[in-house]
């Protein structure tokens, strides 16, 4: 297992993109949250095998949504804590 803190920059509050993420998360098995910053971004902790971890982030760059603009996510791979049993939008 591995984690992932990931910062998601582009026009991705406001439209969707969090709950967005859960749906991403959800589908390959990933456990973490998922929070909008002060500073316009969105940020992502997420934990789980290095497979899952990578198609979480492909989702994550490219959303079927139209207002949804991610112009680019910056990763940084650390240890798993194993402290998530799920994935939820954190407010």
């Amino acid at each position: 297992m591995e984690r992932i803190t990931a910062v998601a920059r582009g026009k991705v509050q406001g439209v969707g993109y969090r709950h967005f993420i859960e749906g991403c998360a959800h589908a390959t098995g990933v456990h973490g949250w998922v929070k909008n910053m002060p500073d316009g971004t969105v940020l992502m902790v997420a934990e789980s095998s290095p497979a899952s971890l990578a198609d979480f982030i492909r989702l994550a760059r490219a959303p079927a949504e139209d207002v949804i603009r991610v112009e680019d996510i910056a990763i940084i791979p650390g240890a798993a804590t194993g402290e998530f049993r799920k994935f939820y939008v954190e407010w």
